[in-house]
């Protein structure tokens, strides 16, 4: 989480230019964004729709529990209580994805306005936000999720807060990073010359140009956020069984995953592709936007 996506600051951008507008002219799209980017947008429509698709997926038949894959018309075999499992899949994206792409989207406005005015900020308030930052560095960032989350209570709604909470630091500290990169440009200067107030230059100027950055982290940040919001599921600290989340029927069923592994097996594989997918996509975006990795 602490790894820094950030432009590489060797070619300063021409005053009032953005690099979000230099992705859009002349470059080629990477295949990987055409792909992994529609396979998002369908993992997003199956959090929107999949509910209407799968059904009812809470009541079953113990006459039909723990059937093999593909028996009697269930493509994915049923639970151990009988429930096929890929409807409860399909139901399940909704609060999966929510749990992942809210939180990302929360703490990426605050983190950026917090990363922003950090970066234009004097160096005393500087100092302050930053260190203060640093403080939630000390702890494990999946540790400080479940630490947050055990304190809440279970639910989506604190699930989305404790990983909002947790996302935050880092998200601040790469618009900060990329805030100090531009703040000494030349289009920064005639800005201020012209009068324009913190909050202008920020929105007008910064935001612009760190927009790229932020884009690319975010992205990726939601495929750790799955990995997250499954593990709290996994620990009874997400969504309230019999409603279906891929961490909670990871959880649900592995009393049957010596004899039947395929019911915990399933949502386990579609937290790790659905996380690659944002993964791989970050990184087609990255190479879109020309945005590149550096140590800091």
């Amino acid at each position: 989480m602490t790894d820094l996506l950030v432009a590489s600051p060797a070619a300063a951008p021409p005053p009032a230019a953005d690099a979000m507008a230099t992705a859009r002219t002349g470059r080629r799209v990477p295949w990987t964004v055409w792909i992994f980017g529609g396979l998002a947008a369908l993992l997003v429509l199956l959090a929107i729709f999949g509910p209407a698709i799968a059904g009812n997926v809470v009541d079953g038949s113990l006459r039909q529990r723990l059937l093999a894959p593909g028996a009697h018309g269930h493509l994915l075999g049923t639970d151990g209580q009988g429930r096929d499992v890929l409807r409860r899949l399909i139901a399940g994206a909704r609060p999966s994805m929510i749990s992942a792409l809210l939180p990302v989207l929360v703490a990426g406005l605050i983190g950026a306005a917090i990363g922003m005015g950090a970066g234009l900020a004097g160096r005393r308030v500087h100092s302050t936000i930053m260190r203060t930052l640093d403080v939630f560095y000390a702890f494990p960032a999946v540790l400080l999720a479940i630490a947050i989350a055990a304190a809440l209570g279970s639910g989506t709604t604190n699930t989305v807060i404790s990983l909002s909470i947790v996302l935050i630091p880092p998200i601040a500290r790469i618009a900060e990073t990329e805030t100090m990169r531009v703040r000494d440009y030349d289009f920064m200067e005639s800005a201020r010359a012209s009068g324009a107030g913190r909050g202008s230059i920020a929105i007008r100027q910064v935001l612009p140009n760190i927009g790229p950055a932020l884009i690319v982290y975010c992205t990726t940040l939601v495929g750790l956020a799955l990995v997250f919001a499954g593990g709290l599921s996994f620990l009874g600290l997400g969504v309230a069984p019999p409603k279906p989340e891929w961490g909670q029927m990871i959880n649900d069923q592995r009393q049957y995953m010596l004899n039947d592994p395929q019911v915990a097996l399933a949502p386990a594989i579609v937290i790790f592709a659905a996380s690659m997918v944002f993964n791989v996509l970050g990184d087609g975006l990255r190479d879109l936007l020309d945005v590149r990795r550096e140590s800091r």
